[in-house]
């Protein structure tokens, strides 16, 4: 589809959009899940770009604290779906040993 202008993508990308209700309690957290995420992700963006790749102790120390506050989102997604962090890490490293075994670690797909 060509376009004349952004006001014109505007105008059709809204055809598509609808209002989507959010008032449940898994909302907020994984919405601060993804704003730490997102976080630390410039936090190494910048130690890469600004450093070389060298992590110093200051940036060891950031990298924590934001690496804390995804764990507190996690936790609070977690209870919200009656699940535990426990349970959580070892559905995760049945996953990853079952595609080990297989020869899956590489590729896509969440089912590989």
């Amino acid at each position: 589809m060509k376009l004349e202008n952004f006001e014109a993508y505007q105008r059709e990308s809204r055809k598509t959009w609808s209002l989507i209700h959010t008032d449940h309690p898994i909302v907020y957290p994984t919405l601060g899940l993804v704003n730490e995420a997102g976080e630390l992700a410039g936090k190494v963006k910048k130690i890469f770009r600004d450093k070389g790749g060298k992590i110093s102790d200051e940036d060891r120390s950031a990298l924590k604290y934001e690496l804390g506050d995804v764990l507190w989102y996690m936790a609070q997604i977690a209870t919200e779906l009656d699940l535990s962090l426990q349970e959580v890490a070892e559905a995760n490293l049945e996953k990853l040993f079952s595609r080990l075994e297989r020869g899956a670690i590489k590729g896509e797909g969440d089912y590989r």
